[in-house]
């Protein structure tokens, strides 16, 4: 668990780098990709574990604020959010098969 959520770190500062300084320069129609979000839903739809979508959550909204001229912890709560509701809908609206 520890070597998942050191490589998590790493990944979400190399998005925040590459999305905050590379990315900025490829605007269609005035939008940038934003990488850090893609990831963060994607972890949380693919990993049942909430701790770890919440950890994905906490890691890529933190390094999107140190990279971000919002004030701080705003993009934390926004990814948190986004988790907690992508987990809860699947929670009540999905069922996973048995065998």
């Amino acid at each position: 668990m520890v070597w998942r959520t050191v490589l998590l770190m790493i990944v979400f500062y190399f998005l925040a780098l590459f999305q905050s300084s590379f990315f900025i320069h490829f605007a269609f129609f005035g939008f940038t990709l934003n990488l850090i979000l893609i990831l963060v839903i994607l972890i949380t739809l693919f990993f049942a574990d909430l701790s770890f979508g919440l950890a994905s959550a906490v890691a890529g909204g933190f390094f999107w604020d140190v990279f971000s001229q919002q004030p701080f912890g705003w993009h934390v709560l926004i990814l948190l959010a986004s988790a907690l509701f992508i987990h809860f809908v699947f929670k009540k609206y999905v069922r996973y098969p048995l065998g």
